[in-house]
């Protein structure tokens, strides 16, 4: 290397050094203990460990600029046990999301499966399930009765079937009828239609 070049590099370092002790003048005029008592818990922390991380940071480079192997020396050990806590402290300040949720419908199952030998929870259980069912079965009744209505009023289709073929008289129709087109279906309208009249 150029010796004029190792100089400017040398000057550099000595004014960065300046700097650095500038920086550092609040440090060094107090201890550390006292300066770090007037900190919340997170920024302690965050001081100990750059402090730490700067001093062994510091002998490392004084190592390798003497010619020993720094890797193999215990300082190097140290540092990444440092750095350990610099991610243990970045893990406190940003904290991972909750992904896990509560499922609701396994945790009535547990729940329910846990309280069957209790025969007032039975019992209470059986009476809220009657209770539903009654529900629904009263407001399948309304709507077939709306239904009906309907039909009567001539807003929905009159069932296919035989019952509703009386207007044709001619002899062809009585004597052989015509299928009808779907004849699930028409079952299956006779087969509510009468359920809903029997209901009513």
């Amino acid at each position: 290397m150029d010796s004029t070049k190792v100089m400017s590099l040398l000057e550099t370092l000595d004014d960065e050094i300046d700097d650095l002790e500038e920086s550092l003048q609040p440090f060094l005029k107090t201890a550390l203990s006292e300066f770090a008592s007037k900190l919340p818990l997170l920024d302690k922390a965050k001081l100990y460990v750059l402090v730490t991380y700067a001093i062994e940071s510091m002998l490392f480079s004084y190592l390798r600029l003497n010619g020993v192997k720094a890797r193999e020396h215990p300082v190097f050990k140290e540092l990444t046990r440092v750095k350990q806590y610099f991610d243990k402290i970045k893990a406190i300040e940003t904290p991972v999301d909750r992904t896990m949720a509560v499922d609701k419908a396994a945790a009535a199952r547990f729940i329910k499966a846990g309280l069957s030998g209790n025969q007032k929870y039975d019992l209470v259980r059986a009476e809220q399930i009657a209770k539903e069912r009654a529900k629904a079965h009263i407001k399948f009744g309304n709507q077939s009765k709306d239904t009906e209505k309907k039909r009567k009023a001539g807003e929905l289709e009159a069932p296919v079937g035989p019952a509703s073929d009386s207007s044709h008289s001619d002899s062809s129709s009585e004597s052989a009828p015509e299928p009808a087109s779907n004849p699930v279906s028409s079952k299956k309208r006779r087969k509510v239609e009468e359920s809903a009249l029997n209901r009513a």
